[in-house]
């Protein structure tokens, strides 16, 4: 598994309307895309619990390859053309685990980026991060939950679904507009959710 995301952040006075009918009408493409394990549409508005008016989605992908294509592809041109090119973040997956809720369309998306100290060797913290993942995955309310590392800045990302608001959970909140999810049963498909 692989997992991408970029952040687009938007002007102050940005009508979010306009990031909702894109969605609206262009989100059904990548419902079939190759190596697409999920795609969330996120979005954060100014005010709401954020400090900024932003576009995140984030992509789990099954396979290197449709991520690849999906970068040299008219989808991600398009958000070039409308919005500049976007510095696109990459971990390499480590767990993702379906929750109670998997079946239900998710409304909320927490993300939480935490830094491997120098001090910490990095089994041991990617251990730790793995049982907290099948912990959160087992909360009530959560539909999914992902764990990924990036190597280069030694930084865990941890990524839940919720079906609804999440209490006490820390991290960045988003709304989910969307959910594409052509092949989110191969993200766990060897039983544990660990790729």
């Amino acid at each position: 598994m692989h997992v991408m995301q970029y952040e687009i952040t938007l002007p102050a006075d940005y009508d979010m309307k306009i990031i909702r009918e894109r969605v609206a009408t262009r989100g059904h493409l990548l419902d079939d895309f190759p190596g697409l394990g999920l795609k969330a549409y996120l979005i954060r508005e100014r005010g709401a619990a954020s400090p900024v008016n932003q576009y995140a989605p984030l992509y789990l992908w099954s396979a290197a390859e449709g991520m690849n294509t999906f970068l040299r592809g008219p989808g991600f041109q398009g958000i070039v053309d409308d919005f500049g090119r976007p510095e696109v973040q990459h971990w390499s997956g480590l767990a993702h685990l379906e929750g109670p809720a998997s079946g239900a369309v998710p409304r909320t998306a927490v993300r939480r980026r935490e830094r491997i100290a120098d001090t910490v060797r990095p089994a041991e913290a990617m251990e730790a991060a793995l049982e907290a993942n099948r912990r959160l995955a087992a909360a009530p309310g959560a539909v999914a939950s992902a764990l990924a590392v990036d190597p280069r800045h030694w930084e865990l990302l941890h990524f839940t679904l919720w079906e609804d608001e999440p209490d006490g959970t820390a991290g960045e909140r988003y709304e989910v507009l969307r959910l594409s999810a052509p092949e989110r049963a191969a993200l766990s498909a060897d039983g544990q959710g660990v790729r």
